[in-house]
């Protein structure tokens, strides 16, 4: 983890600027092939929203202003961020969960399968959002619709720096199949072109 120096920062003035507003959070809506994923996940007996859920954290890991997160009005930038995602139940409730990160994605599925079964066999919310570590990434996914456009809830707190990123059910055009991305992150500490790095390195990792 390191202190980021404010003072010298590239980023102070726009640091000050946005986290002067009530909502400091911006992001877009779009789109990657999702083709060879999926059928690489299939052919290893994989769950594809583990699959895919994995390479968006490596593409999360990839990009410095994603793993900035601030604390007690430092920045920090951390080695690595972790997951969080909600988990739907049998119920039609969903509960939060949290896994930590890893390259690989056998050892960072068994932490996530483990996590799915914990909320399935819980009640509630089960994880407070401020139990969970300063140094994750916030995932939720949207199976049973496509979507372009995206509204989170906020509590309109220019502290809160978590980004958060949205997934859709794919769509099929052309015989490939696109899975819709939202994501969201704080001005302050991330620009348009950070966001695009964090896309154009996860159609890469979809790619592999």
């Amino acid at each position: 983890m390191k202190v980021i120096d404010l003072e010298s920062w590239n980023r102070k003035e726009h640091f000050e600027f946005f986290s002067g507003m009530k909502s400091p959070f911006f992001g877009f809506t779009t789109e990657v092939d999702c083709t060879k994923a999926y059928d690489n996940a299939k052919k290893n007996g994989y769950s594809f929203f583990a699959y895919y859920l994995h390479k968006s954290m490596v593409a999360v890991n990839s990009v410095d202003e994603l793993r900035l997160r601030i604390v007690d009005g430092q920045v920090l930038l951390f080695d690595e961020v972790h997951g969080g995602s909600t988990i739907g139940r049998a119920d039609g409730t969903f509960g939060f969960s949290f896994f930590y990160y890893s390259p690989d994605f056998e050892t960072f599925n068994a932490g996530l399968q483990e996590e799915i079964k914990g909320v399935q066999n819980s009640t509630g919310l089960r994880i407070s959002n401020d139990v969970l570590p300063i140094n994750h990434i916030r995932h939720t996914t949207i199976p049973w619709n496509s979507f372009s456009a995206l509204l989170h809830p906020t509590n309109f707190d220019p502290k809160e720096c978590i980004p958060k990123i949205t997934f859709g059910k794919f769509n099929i055009r052309d015989g490939r199949k696109f899975l819709p991305v939202s994501i969201e992150a704080h001005h302050g500490l991330a620009d348009g072109l950070h966001l695009a790095k964090y896309i154009e390195e996860f159609q890469r990792q979809l790619e592999l």
